[in-house]
């Protein structure tokens, strides 16, 4: 449980270190961010698939397949229902930097709100990576979950300062998007450890929403400013990582 805690603390803890790094270095350039935020996709794209979706095979019986594929798209079906009430990233960064000094406070809360919302499943698939017993692969799954917090800790300060929003309330509600997945990871991690019955959908589950979340908000963002070429081998860097990292493991 202690084990489960630190990393919870340490997920959410890395949206705050990042919004640190955000006020350290208020013009931190794309390329950078993209890098950083594709090599998290690339670790987060094999922790998915070797740490969540794989195990929820194995761990589902005879009727594996079936639980995993529906788990798989439940996941990315709530993730895409959270989107349409509430668009993330890559849907607001921009129209925040279009605005500047204009956009409106009820914008910068939708745009903080969006990123705590979307970070309560992150840290649910977190903690569910703890259910499968395996406590390195589950650290990993964390550490790439906590690799995608800290630019999008960097890109919220930004937007909030423009906004007219004082530094000490940025900083605040940076902390407050954190804590969301701490939450989230402790509930992850006790509804597998209630019941595990649950575990083979609950680890297609989180797998789903990792590849949801990859897919349209990873992966779009970091390719939305020139440097695909970069942001691609950046992913496949990562990916190959976590794929060592599992190997070596065991």
């Amino acid at each position: 449980m202690n084990m489960v805690l630190l990393t919870a603390i340490g997920v959410g803890g890395a949206t705050v270190f990042g919004s640190l790094i955000g006020f350290a270095f208020k013009k931190i350039s794309h390329r950078f961010s993209d890098i950083v935020l594709s090599f998290a996709a690339g670790v987060m794209l094999a922790a998915a698939v070797l740490g969540l979706i794989l195990p929820s095979l194995e761990y589902g019986g005879r009727f594996g397949i079936i639980i995993t594929v529906a788990g798989i798209f439940a996941g990315a079906l709530c993730l895409n229902f959270i989107d349409k009430l509430v668009p993330h990233l890559h849907k607001l960064v921009g129209v925040e930097d279009e605005e500047h000094k204009n956009s409106s406070l009820s914008r910068v809360l939708l745009f903080v709100m969006a990123i705590a919302i979307h970070n309560l499943p992150e840290g649910i698939a977190a903690g569910v990576g703890f259910g499968s017993g395996n406590t390195a692969q589950a650290l990993v799954i964390a550490g790439g979950i906590a690799l995608q917090n800290m630019p999008e800790g960097m890109v919220i300060i930004g937007p909030m300062l423009a906004a007219g929003v004082s530094p000490k309330r940025t900083f605040v509600c940076a902390m407050m998007t954190g804590l969301v997945e701490v939450v989230g990871t402790l509930i992850g991690y006790f509804a597998v450890s209630v019941s595990e019955a649950v575990l083979p959908f609950a680890l297609a589950f989180a797998g789903g929403t990792m590849l949801y979340v990859i897919s349209d908000e990873m992966i779009p963002e970091t390719h939305a400013h020139g440097s695909q070429r970069g942001a691609t081998y950046a992913l496949l860097v990562g990916f190959c990582v976590m794929l060592i990292t599992d190997v070596l493991l065991g």
